[in-house]
């Protein structure tokens, strides 16, 4: 054997199960097909949001959190109701177990540290039984993804250094090697080196081949966000209607989803295809990395949201509140945008954008660029969408911003009567401190939480008030990002064939095994959840394998 442990994938699970592995005396080998500049993949991108259950940061910001309201949540939003949900369940159960108990006194062990005020994402807007959290649980990690991976990659390196773990970059599998019935390693092409800045789309050149043996071999891939082909493939027809003709990628091009079909030739099980997590607030970046490059909105609850035809979406299709509703309301529609209509009073606080790079002063761990976030101006990144973004339209009369709304679309579908009826009408809601209206009523109980006043929910206003101008809209487009099917795996991460007996020598963990068992959050995710399961599948596996 090269070595006892083969793990494909250098991304957060990779890295948390490789180092779980090497620590405890394994030799390990990690591949990638992209190069050392992308050690990390997609967390490194990412805001860093983990989810925690009744935390020190939730019980100083008067949050009452407890494991049983967070399973109701979970499990809610999950509505597991297959057959094959039997390990995703159990994945989800051992998960909350996990996320209210050893895993922040882990992470903090490791050096992280978290925002103080907790985030309120993915709040549901229905019943109390069914999707979305019933409160804050979103931990930004100071130092957003690259604070959370660097203590496992600072690990990495020194077992580099000592020998216990190697790397083998522009490396691609491309099959799994099998004798009498297990799987003792992989083999592929080296691909040519390629110095390309991280998440930019490299060569494919091969310049070689190689085929590494070992007593196991773990798959820590991540999934098929940057593959449109087999998002539209998978799309779930029934539930969402048919898949948009354009999307923007919230993930670099190489997260195509090859390492799924190769373990399934190998008899791996591939469950809960159809369930994928794409968000409705997706903005084409002005400075691209990547083919497509997709940046999301993270909204606060005020701004009004319109379909393409400036009808206003009823709840729980509401900025923040149930992403999947909201995807569906938008296929309904035939089209693949929506918009937003807002004030600069609302974009200054309630606008923040997904990722490290849109987020420099929690990635830098800046504190005097913090504090600007609270000043009279939106955040730096934002207004650089505003200056500079394809979807962004500034104007101080609404009859002009719907005019420069059309000149953003192929034809006109925006009547400016109808538009502004739907504003108007919103308006007029704002006058008491009661209404009919479900968002201006979720506006108001935003504001209760004192996380979300201070920093997230801008104070109730009409949109048609010059005092708080000038008017803002904003295209918004279907942003592909997580696949929450995966390969089926029990709780020691181990890959399990359609019967349910072990593929031997197999392990899966992260985004390949849908966060764990094939699917730990059923049809809906409530967010912090997709890092804390490459955390937990990949801590799981590591220790597992080659037991």
């Amino acid at each position: 054997m090269d070595c006892d442990l083969l793990v494909i994938g250098a991304g957060l699970a990779g890295l948390v199960a490789a180092t779980e592995a090497a620590g405890r005396g394994l030799k390990v080998i990690v591949l990638d097909q992209e190069g050392e500049q992308n050690l990390g993949g997609q967390a490194f991108w990412s805001l860093g949001g983990l989810f925690f259950v009744d935390s020190p940061e939730q019980r100083r910001m008067r949050i009452r959190d407890s494991i049983d309201l967070a399973r109701q949540d979970w499990l809610g939003s999950a509505g597991f109701d297959r057959q094959e949900d039997y390990w995703p369940r159990r994945w989800a159960e051992a998960y909350l177990d996990f996320a209210s108990g050893e895993k922040r006194a882990w992470l903090h062990a490791m050096g992280m540290r978290w925002f103080p005020v907790v985030g309120w994402a993915e709040r549901g807007g229905g019943l109390a039984t069914g999707h979305g959290n019933s409160v804050p649980r979103f931990h930004v990690t100071w130092g957003t993804g690259p604070g959370v991976l660097a203590p496992f990659v600072r690990r990495a390196q020194e077992l580099r250094a000592s020998g216990g773990l190697a790397f083998r970059f522009r490396h691609r599998v491309d099959g799994l090697i099998m004798e009498n019935g297990s799987v003792v390693g992989a083999h592929g092409a080296v691909l040519k080196p390629d110095g390309g800045e991280r998440g930019r789309s490299t060569s494919r050149e091969i310049v070689g081949d190689f085929s590494i043996r070992a007593g196991a071999v773990l798959v820590s891939s991540g999934g098929i966000g940057g593959n449109h082909d087999l998002v539209r493939q998978n799309w779930p027809r029934e539930r969402l209607g048919e898949p948009p003709g354009f999307m923007v990628s919230g993930v670099p091009a190489h997260v195509d989803g090859r390492m799924l079909g190769i373990a399934q030739q190998v008899g791996g099980s591939l469950i809960n295809g159809d369930r994928m997590w794409h968000y409705t607030e997706g903005l084409r970046n002005w400075d691209p990395i990547w083919p497509g490059h997709g940046i999301r909105i993270l909204p606060g609850p005020s701004s009004l949201w319109l379909d393409a035809r400036g009808r206003r979406f009823p709840a729980p299709a509401m900025p923040g509140f149930d992403t999947l509703a909201t995807l569906k309301a938008i296929r309904a529609t035939g089209h693949d945008h929506s918009w937003f209509i807002l004030t600069k009073a609302i974009i200054k606080k309630e606008f923040a954008l997904s990722g490290s790079e849109q987020n420099p002063d929690l990635t830098g761990k800046n504190i005097p660029l913090l504090l600007k976030r609270l000043g009279r101006n939106p955040p730096g990144p934002v207004q650089a969408f505003m200056d500079k973004g394809a979807d962004f339209v500034v104007r101080n009369d609404l009859g002009d911003l719907v005019s420069a709304m059309n000149a953003l679309t192929d034809e006109p579908l925006l009547d400016v009567a109808q538009v502004r009826a739907e504003v108007e009408a919103r308006d007029r809601e704002i006058d008491n401190p009661f209404s009919k209206d479900a968002q201006v009523t979720a506006i108001r109980g935003a504001r209760a939480y004192l996380g979300d006043k201070l920093m997230r929910t801008a104070r109730p206003h009409r949109l048609l008030d010059p005092k708080v101008g000038p008017l803002i809209a904003v295209r918004l487009n279907i942003l592909t990002r997580k696949t929450l099917g995966g390969l089926q795996t029990d709780l020691s991460g181990r890959v399990l064939e359609l019967s349910g007996k072990p593929v031997p020598g197999l392990y899966a963990a992260g985004e390949a095994a849908g966060f764990g068992g094939g699917g730990l959050h059923g049809y809906n995710a409530l967010e912090g959840t997709f890092l804390g399961g490459c955390l937990f599948s990949g801590r799981i596996a590591g220790r597992a394998a080659g037991a």
